[in-house]
């Protein structure tokens, strides 16, 4: 019994953590405006690729981040400066694009498909779908480990909630053609601008949080 409360803490804690900054309904309709044109079935070839990636950066995030970063002399609040500022310009430029130009001449197939797999960790995965913001969470959450150490029951319960978060994206992004559909054209600008925005906040947010940290630490010395 003991060992199933473990499992299931480790799997609520990952996911209600991570799943509101990913945002996957959000990040789906953005990465739609991004690869206007594409079909149905390159669609879902960048949904599973995405869904890998953001599994990949988030493993290691959670594994080996912190590490990482002591590596390096990075500390927790200079990757939240950092991650502050690319999600927010990720965001200001997505609220400053023009709305899109049906009267364009189509990019041709394997033109499309080529540049859809270049885009897919860069910029799709990394960092509009799993940004500074869920790296630097993640990394927090890997930090507090359990102290009497990490058991299976952890590893395992880490392993299903990385699942679920990279299905749901995986999923959203899929049929993010489908909700386009549902919400028709006006509708899906709408959500789109609104979406980009609340991103722009969250990197100015995320901004703000690091900076205030780094004040903090100079106030102490």
């Amino acid at each position: 019994m003991s060992m199933l409360h473990e499992f299931s803490k480790s799997v609520l804690l990952i996911v209600t953590t991570l799943f509101p900054i990913i945002n996957p309904p959000a990040v789906a309709l953005i990465i739609l405006s991004m690869v206007r044109g594409a079909s149905d079935r390159e669609l879902a070839e960048l949904a599973r690729r995405i869904a890998i990636n953001g599994f990949v950066i988030l493993l290691a995030s959670l594994s080996v981040g912190a590490y990482v970063l002591s590596f390096f002399g990075i500390s927790e609040n200079v990757l939240r400066v950092a991650g502050g500022v690319v999600i927010a310009m990720a965001g200001w430029g997505l609220l400053q694009a023009p709305a899109e130009d049906n009267t364009a001449p189509p990019m041709p197939e394997a033109s499309r498909a080529a540049s859809l797999r270049t885009k897919a960790f860069y910029p799709l995965t990394l960092p509009i779908t799993v940004g500074p913001g869920s790296i630097a969470v993640a990394i927090a959450l890997g930090t507090g480990s359990p102290h009497a150490g990490l058991q299976p029951v952890h590893l395992a319960g880490v392993g299903v909630a990385l699942v679920l978060l990279c299905l749901s994206i995986f999923l959203c992004v899929r049929y993010a053609g489908r909700l386009e559909r549902l919400l028709g054209t006006t509708g899906t600008q709408i959500a789109m601008r609104l979406f980009a925005f609340v991103l722009f906040c969250i990197g100015v947010q995320l901004l703000w949080i690091g900076a205030s940290g780094l004040i903090g630490s100079l106030q102490l010395h």
